[in-house]
């Protein structure tokens, strides 16, 4: 009898003391090289299981409690993806390490996989082969700027939009923008086409001789680099002017 109360004395020491060393351990311990933040960034995600993508989300643990014992639990508890994406803010909170931030940023991330089909620009897909839709989309965010700004629209090849990006912000009546800006965008977005726009602060949309140049310019690169550029539009808050439009591309 007294044996068997000492070799359970044994045992819960022996696990009190794994416990106790593998909260010691922390991501500090791992070889740089072999940490799950570097490994994503030297060999990509799927380089990485469960645990250390967790890890990576979460971040940093807490006093007494390395971040691979909080994505070690995490993983322990919820058991597959979808019942830790169905678990509340209170159910991560009880795992021992994750406060309300940490929560919230396993909640954001989870819900990011969920909308993995949703386009991130909710105008995606719209079909912009007409000026007037790229003056409704870009004029409450062009319209208003006091400083020309300058965007591309990148299109597939039924005209409709992949993507968008502000290149660049000018002045009060100047904006500058190179074919190899535009262009570059163009080519990792896979475009078939780009429609490119600035506004004018003034509320004059007549297009200025630097911008007939300029999209002279865009036009001969895109010929080269077979993207077509369908138009250039000035925006201001109350009309537009399209140089496909007017006969000018």
């Amino acid at each position: 009898m007294m044996g068997e109360e000492i070799g359970t004395g044994k045992v819960q020491g022996r696990s009190a003391d794994a416990r106790r060393r593998r909260s010691a351990f922390t991501v500090r311990d791992i070889p740089k090289r072999e940490r799950p933040r570097e490994r994503l960034m030297r060999e990509g995600p799927q380089a990485l299981n469960r645990e250390e993508v967790l890890a990576v989300i979460i971040g940093r643990g807490t006093a007494g409690r390395s971040v691979m014992d909080i994505a070690h639990e995490l993983v322990v508890r919820f058991k597959t993806m979808p019942a830790l994406a169905a678990a509340s803010i209170e159910e991560l909170q009880r795992v021992r390490g994750i406060g309300p931030a940490k929560a919230c940023q396993l909640k954001a991330a989870l819900e990011l996989v969920r909308r993995l089909d949703e386009p991130l620009d909710p105008e995606c897909g719209a079909d912009v082969s007409r000026p007037e839709t790229v003056f409704r989309l870009l004029r409450s965010e062009m319209g208003n700027e006091r400083r020309e700004c300058f965007w591309v629209l990148y299109l597939d090849s039924r005209s409709r939009l992949i993507g968008r990006q502000k290149i660049s912000v000018g002045t009060l009546d100047s904006t500058m923008a190179h074919p190899r800006e535009v262009f570059d965008g163009a080519i990792r977005a896979a475009a078939a086409a780009v429609l490119v726009a600035h506004n004018h602060p003034s509320n004059d949309p007549t297009p200025s001789d630097d911008d007939i140049r300029l999209t002279r310019r865009l036009a001969e690169a895109g010929r080269l680099l077979g993207i077509r550029l369908l138009d250039h539009v000035v925006v201001t808050k109350d009309a537009y002017f399209s140089f496909r439009e007017r006969a000018l591309l």
